[in-house]
């Protein structure tokens, strides 16, 4: 049996003709997501393939990012690697734009500032990342850097690699940023350890410990708002 291409669909109902006529706002993202693969199957079209693909992710964008081409292909008929491939492609794309957006602009004056900024690049990740957002003394956001990438559980961390990005950089402060994929954001003893660790070495060099944050889904863990940085 033919596909239900979305070029057998009725012209009002199609999701390109729907965004021309009346702009990309008005599309959801399950029609977004249909201009994306295309095509469904014999049984259903696009926009419903793409429905149960978002149902099953809670309908939650963060969610769906999470997903692997393997998850993709492997639960869902009609999903095969090319399609499975261009909606990872256009989830990352859209975290990439937001977090140019928010960088352009950024001075780190609260923990909200700095989850902002590093959440889109660690929100997804089923691994753990440390990174570093380097500021000037008025606050200014210079440079973010990742450090190190680790498992499921713990990610290791270089002293000599962060002192050394922030002296090269004629940082002021330091905020230390790692994300928990288990979506628990308490710090574990290692944390803690971490952020006095760089909390030494940056005094020394005359650099201030501004903040750790543990990023953990839309939630995070901030060492500054609990006093813990100083």
């Amino acid at each position: 049996m033919e596909k239900l291409s979305i070029k057998r669909w009725a012209e009002e109902d199609r999701p390109r003709e729907k965004m021309l006529q009346k702009g990309v706002a008005a599309l959801s993202d399950a029609e977004l997501l249909a201009i994306l693969i295309g095509s469904g199957t014999a049984s259903e079209s696009a926009v419903q393939l793409s429905q149960r693909i978002l149902h099953s992710a809670g309908n939650n964008l963060n969610a769906l990012g999470k997903l692997t081409v393997k998850d993709l292909t492997a639960g869902f008929k009609g999903i095969g690697t090319a399609k499975a491939v261009t909606i990872q492609a256009a989830l990352e794309l859209g975290k990439r734009r937001g977090a140019s957006d928010i960088y352009q602009r950024s001075r780190i004056q609260s923990s909200r500032d700095a989850f902002q900024l590093l959440h889109p690049l660690l929100c997804d990740l089923p691994h753990e990342e440390l990174w570093i957002i380097l500021t000037n003394q008025a606050g200014k956001v210079i440079a973010k850097q990742k450090i190190s990438q680790g498992g499921t559980t713990e990610t290791t961390a270089d002293l000599r690699l962060i002192m050394k990005a922030a002296i090269q950089s004629l940082a002021s402060g330091i905020v230390l940023c790692h994300n928990h994929p288990s979506g628990n954001t308490n710090p574990s003893q290692q944390d803690d350890l971490l952020t006095g660790r760089v909390r030494k070495a940056a005094k020394l060099m005359d650099i201030s410990l501004l903040d750790h944050i543990i990023i953990a889904d839309n939630c995070y863990y901030s060492y500054a708002d609990e006093g813990r940085a100083e």
